[in-house]
């Protein structure tokens, strides 16, 4: 006869209660507890192992980034622009932008340039974010500047043959860092670049990156930036981070440790070749770091490691978890790098 707190496997595998178990007795409970506690403990113990390789950048770091800028290089870019009379106006001409990326793939962005001039005029380029859209840019950016807004490999529009899933992004390929799909996202970003300096429209001496850590990455690999707008989040020390959000879209990485714990080292060691950290010393152009509050995920603490390594001039800026503040501030931001004494705002965003 089976005691109380005793346990049989049902037929779809599932562990039950005995039948007639006495659910007072505190020993029915303390099992599952014991076994919670053991699945912490080893899944605790997997991101301890990953953090002793994910720390330090790669021996062969350089190698790796050589290798995929040589690959970029074996490629034309194979540029073509279709006008886009909807999206485009009386102080801007917008275009969707197609040319090629390692693979070689595809790859699509919104191009608008100024019609209040011939230029070369000075470019704002726009770094993708986590997520599968990437609108078109702002009306009031249009009219000053060259904007390029990038749609990486698997974000609609360059979907083909690759559409990216949300969540799994983060952790596609990630076993390996030839395999890794950030690989080609990062690549993507540098082919934009590319594309924005072999445009006339464009004044090579006044490009201003925005986004994640997709653009201090840029920043660091295209030299030819002249201001970088950072708000790093994405791959800063992310192998350490993940265990401490349950927030997507980290939480991937935590995701993909309790379904393979036996891959935490080999994901942490992928991650050290994306790590901005490992990008920063090769930043040479004035910097704006946005970070969070001394209450925050990235407080300004947590991303002191990344602005330390940051070799040009730099400028931290604690958000205001305004779309409307921080927006603001980016603007008057451009405003100051291209030396303008006046910003161009939303007209309701103006006082």
């Amino acid at each position: 006869m089976p005691r109380p707190g005793d346990t049989d496997n049902n037929e779809n595998g599932n562990t039950d209660f005995a039948e007639g178990a006495d659910f007072a007795d505190v020993s029915v409970w303390i099992r599952p507890i014991r076994v919670i506690r053991v699945v912490s403990v080893l899944f605790l113990h997997q991101w301890e192992s990953a953090m002793s390789l994910s720390s330090g950048r790669p021996a062969d770091f350089d190698e790796y980034w050589n290798a995929v800028q040589a690959e970029l290089a074996a490629l034309p870019i194979a540029a073509e622009l279709t006008h886009l009379p909807l999206q485009s106006n009386e102080h801007s001409t917008v275009y969707a932008a197609r040319f090629t990326g390692v693979g070689p793939y595809r790859l699509y962005a919104w191009f608008s340039v100024p019609t209040n001039g011939d230029g070369p005029f000075p470019t704002v380029y726009q770094l993708p974010g986590y997520g599968s859209v990437v609108h078109v840019p702002a009306y009031e950016l249009r009219q000053r500047y060259v904007v390029l807004a990038l749609r990486h490999r698997g974000q609609r529009l360059s979907d083909q043959p690759y559409a990216a899933a949300y969540p799994g992004l983060l952790t596609d390929g990630i076993d390996n860092p030839a395999t890794y799909i950030y690989r080609g996202i990062v690549a993507d970003c540098l082919r934009g670049m590319d594309f924005l300096l072999s445009r006339p429209e464009v004044d090579t001496k006044r490009i201003a990156l925005t986004g994640n850590d997709l653009a201090l990455m840029t920043a660091a690999l295209r030299p030819q930036a002249t201001g970088l707008h950072c708000s790093p989040g994405l791959l800063y020390n992310a192998a350490s981070l993940a265990p401490k959000t349950s927030a997507y879209p980290l939480e991937e990485l935590n995701d993909y440790t309790r379904a393979y714990p036996d891959r935490a080292g080999q994901m942490a060691d992928t991650l050290r070749y994306f790590d901005p950290i490992h990008f920063a010393d090769r930043v040479g152009c004035e910097t704006l770091l946005v970070t969070g509050s001394e209450r925050d995920f990235l407080s300004p603490a947590v991303l002191a490691p990344l602005a330390e390594r940051i070799v040009g001039p730099l400028t931290p800026y604690e958000s205001a978890h305004s779309s409307y503040r921080d927006g603001v501030q980016q603007a008057e931001w451009l405003s100051s790098h291209f030396g303008y004494s006046d910003t161009l705002l939303p007209a309701q965003w103006q006082a």
